[in-house]
């Protein structure tokens, strides 16, 4: 129907207008459904509004930029208990015989180390330092492992999947890259190559540092180079100057050569590796397990396009551990990119203390991370960013996080709330997505804490948040709380946690996650970016 406007009463006009553009962001009433004003039907990754704000494409997180499904890999296969010895009973140390399975797919040059139904001890520590390596049980309630040592230092794992990754040829930048490109300009890029695997950073510089009214606070990395975006180049325009380095997965933020901002040629890295279908455990005694911060039962480091799913934790068979099942943390993904950790439940951290204890999924340094369909109970801050600049494109996808707890020492009586947080540093365009939290998350200004922490967090969305708990968010710049259910949110700029961060975060649909489409913003923009890329394709 149409409706003539020449001639209507300025009031009668004006109502209209407003209601079309009322049913355009948030959809009609007879739909049920409504759309954020930052991401309309018709979006793309180039979208901004008016102000200049906009939502990052968050699609390229996980095992290979989220473009193929999780491998099967078939073998070669090598058998623990068959091949090797190891006692699938409990009673003796399995972990020589584990880590001689795990050498001998590595002499292989790749393969599948199986461990059978069966409770297995490991007195020490599981290396996997070789590529194409996958480990896996016959599933969580079948097979399960637990360590019975505590590391002689902190920030230690049991079960450690690592790389050794290597800074190159440095390329310094001729021109400052926009947020959201897609290539950076060099003058001469004669030293990279398509296929290169590259980060792209710049020196924490007092400017840097000022314009994020910082000054005082960041100090832990001041005047250093640091790596911000872990990329690969997919092609070199070599035709004109600058030359063109072209991307993967488009910048989060401004490279800017005032910060003598560079690409530096990267090697080493873990590929192709998985743990997955296996229960892990860790607890030991209460004294023993708060001597050492920073433990985890599994670790990804210096990795690419690996994975970790059905993996859980389980209670520890030692008497001293009273139903506990980690030391203190549960999966740590450090320096990596394009990580998986799907359907995995960690839970029951003895240690929640500081020094970064109780950290059940703990990601640091890393970029495109997706964490989906994970569950974490009972450790301090349950999902985690952590330590340093570098932390970008990071994505929790249905995630639950319930009772999480810190203690100020081992005696605590009480404790403290402990929340999902960012915890350090700026991370960049991060995605919290149909998540239900029931204790919260929080990310803002922590100024002195954890070594000059300050603003941890920015450009980042919660979308479709629900639970008992609450979202505590004061993020550098721009910040979004799209859609939620149930969960308090807490934005105000008379916040200390706000000092430095303006302007205050926008929040939409507050109390109307449920009728929010798409429910899921990461699935919706990856179903787009392969649909573009299959009709771009020749």
């Amino acid at each position: 129907m149409c409706i003539p406007l020449a001639g209507l009463n300025p009031i009668v006009l004006v109502r209209i207008l407003v209601t079309v553009a009322l049913l355009a962001c948030f959809g009609s009433p007879a739909s049920g459904t409504w759309r954020s004003a930052w991401y309309p039907e018709d979006w793309t990754a180039a979208f901004t509004d008016r102000e200049g704000r906009f939502l990052h494409d968050f699609s390229y997180a996980g095992y290979r930029s989220g473009e193929v499904p999780l491998p099967d890999v078939q073998g070669p296969v090598v058998q623990t208990v068959e091949d090797f010895g190891a006692d699938a009973t409990g009673q003796k140390d399995s972990q020589p015989a584990i880590q001689a399975a795990i050498d001998a797919v590595a002499k292989r040059g790749g393969g599948v180390v199986v461990l059978p139904k069966g409770l297995f001890r490991c007195n020490g520590p599981l290396h996997v330092t070789a590529s194409n390596t996958v480990i896996r049980g016959a599933g969580p309630e079948a097979t399960r492992i637990f360590f019975t040592s505590v590391p002689e230092r902190g920030w230690s794992d049991h079960l450690q999947l690592r790389g050794s990754l290597r800074e190159g040829r440095e390329v310094v930048m001729a021109a400052d890259a926009p947020n959201r490109a897609m290539y950076v300009e060099v003058d001469d890029a004669s030293g990279l190559q398509k296929g290169d695997d590259v980060a792209i950073g710049w020196v924490i510089s007092p400017e840097f540092i000022a314009e994020h009214h910082m000054t005082g606070t960041w100090t832990s990395f001041n005047g250093r180079w640091r790596p911000f975006f872990l990329r690969e180049i997919r092609r070199i325009d070599r035709a004109g100057r600058p030359h063109r380095v072209h991307l993967d997965v488009p910048l989060r933020y401004v490279a800017k050569v005032r910060d003598q901002a560079s690409i530096r040629v990267m090697t080493g890295y873990l590929q192709e590796c998985g743990v997955e279908s296996l229960s892990v455990a860790n607890a030991v005694d209460w004294k023993r397990a708060w001597s050492r911060p920073g433990v985890h039962a599994i670790s990804l480091r210096d990795a690419r396009d690996c994975w970790i799913r059905n993996v859980n934790s389980f209670e520890s068979p030692l008497s001293e551990a009273k139903g506990y099942h980690l030391q203190g943390g549960g999966i740590v993904v450090t320096t990596s990119k394009r990580i998986t950790i799907a359907d995995c439940r960690m839970e029951k951290a003895q240690n929640r203390g500081g020094g970064g204890a109780g950290y059940l999924f703990h990601i640091s340094r890393s970029n495109e991370i997706l964490t989906r369909d994970c569950m974490a109970v009972a450790g301090r801050h349950n999902f985690i960013q952590n330590w340093d600049f570098g932390s970008a494109g990071l994505v929790w996808l249905r995630c639950v996080s319930r009772d999480g707890r810190g203690y100020a020492f081992a005696a605590d009586p009480v404790g403290y709330a402990g929340l999902c947080e960012y915890h350090h540093s700026l991370a960049m365009a991060c995605l919290v997505d149909s998540c239900v939290l029931d204790d919260g998350w929080f990310g803002g200004n922590r100024h002195d804490w954890s070594s000059g922490a300050g603003a941890t967090v920015t450009q980042s969305v919660y979308w479709n948040t629900s639970g008992k708990g609450r979202i505590r968010s004061w993020q550098s710049g721009n910040g979004y709380i799209i859609g939620t259910r149930d969960i308090r949110v807490e934005t105000s700029m008379a916040s200390r946690f706000a000092e430095g961060t303006e302007p205050e975060d926008r929040t939409e649909g507050l109390g109307q996650g449920g009728s929010l489409e798409p429910s899921s913003l990461y699935e919706d923009q990856l179903e787009r970016r392969l649909k573009r890329r299959a009709t771009d394709q020749p």
